[in-house]
């Protein structure tokens, strides 16, 4: 174990140098994977194992300028540590017992010369779907980490890598695995897309997309738990609860000059949980992105020219206090039109008791990043009443 905290410490502190010069959005990040990875490593659970999975995919060209890229078939490999919760609070159940873990990815995204092999840590989460018999399970995955890739673009020696500026990119995993246990050991196939951006913090940053399939062998080394068939819990949510959250970041133009841009923002919202498994989410976007200055610098435009404003919908997942998030909302208010009219959110959310909340959610058109809304707020603390 003193060997495994000594590796520990040592890649923190190689990675908090690393990103010391990087954004706010990496830094979120990395302290996101710095206080998660511990927990998952040290933790007295006794229900855990290892997985090696091979998977295969090609990077998806989610944009005309990004069709000269994609070369060949995508080879990685993923090492995953994994463990099993025992049951002891009410999310376990709810959601039978789901595994967490973390995953290390290395490999090709389809073009080694141009994009060069990622290397990428994530914390992840694994929910089961179905569990028909002791023996198969079917899973839907969330993860989120930190990728890193030794190619970047550069206008002299990488002028056509338009996908990544940046060495340390933000990393997002979606996925569904099917797995068959036979004793301590079990077989898995999945498919899922892996995202690496930097959230437009360097441009150009058009992002890569990679659907993957994959195949796997896992073996559990800790304590075996009987597989069984939990009733979630039925809870009443009676309310809808209110607040707000307020955002700052930094990002790139388009523009020819390396200038960071703030991007202020207040996200008003309205939540309601309606099981223990679906919620949803209404709100009102308002935004200030100074970058659009620098789209047609030749217009001027004052501040309130430049204002966005937006709604937007979305389907919560919650885990007790923390919250995945998947929406979509469409601009009311957009003079210059920058970019798409419809923006997409994917991303995680933690509510405190005390109704403080952090959020790390990525703002994307279709499939362009934007900007990572790294914000603090405050929202009224759902009531909820056992049935």
């Amino acid at each position: 174990m003193f060997k495994f905290v000594q590796i520990y410490l040592k890649a923190k502190n190689i990675l908090l140098k690393i990103c010391h010069q990087y954004s706010l959005f990496m830094k979120f990040i990395l302290i996101h994977l710095l206080l998660v990875c511990p927990h998952f490593l040290f933790s007295q659970e006794q229900n855990w194992g290892f997985e090696v999975r091979q998977k295969a995919g090609f990077l998806a060209a989610h944009r005309g300028t990004i069709t000269h890229v994609p070369q060949r078939i995508g080879l990685p490999f993923e090492l995953v540590w994994y463990y099993k919760p025992s049951g002891n609070k009410k999310w376990h159940k709810t959601y039978r017992l789901p595994e967490q873990g973390i995953t290390l990815f290395h490999g090709s995204v389809g073009n080694d010369s141009i994009l060069g092999k990622f290397t990428g840590l994530y914390g992840f989460v694994q929910i089961p779907i179905i569990r028909p018999t002791p023996h198969f399970r079917l899973d839907w995955q969330f993860g989120s980490g930190l990728g890193f890739t030794p190619k970047i673009y550069d206008p002299i020696t990488n002028p056509k890598n338009i996908a990544i500026g940046s060495h340390i990119n933000g990393m997002m995993c979606l996925g569904i695995y099917s797995k068959y246990y036979f004793g301590r050991n079990k077989v898995s196939l999945g498919i899922d897309i892996t995202h690496f951006s930097n959230g437009s913090f360097s441009v150009p940053n058009l992002g890569i997309n990679m659907p993957y399939i994959s195949v796997g062998y896992a073996r559990d080394i800790g304590k075996i738990k009987p597989n069984q068939r939990l009733i979630p819990l039925q809870e009443k949510y009676n309310k809808w609860n209110f607040g707000a959250t307020a955002i700052f970041v930094l990002k790139e133009s388009y523009a020819d000059n390396p200038k960071k841009y703030p991007v202020y923002g207040l996200n008003m919202h309205a939540r309601k949980v309606f099981r223990p498994k679906v919620g949803m989410e209404v709100s009102l976007d308002l935004i200030s992105k100074q970058a659009i200055k620098a789209y047609f610098p030749e217009i001027p435009k004052t501040q309130w020219e430049i204002f966005q404003m937006g709604v937007f919908a979305a389907y919560l997942l919650p885990l007790d206090h923390f919250h995945f998030v998947f929406g979509m909302g469409v601009y009311i208010k957009d003079k210059f039109v920058p970019e798409d009219p419809v923006y997409h959110k994917i991303g995680m959310r933690y509510q405190f008791n005390n109704g403080l909340i952090a959020q790390w959610v990525l703002k994307t058109h279709f499939g362009r990043a934007d900007y990572l809304e790294a914000g603090i707020g405050y929202s009224l603390p759902i009531k909820k009443q056992k049935k």
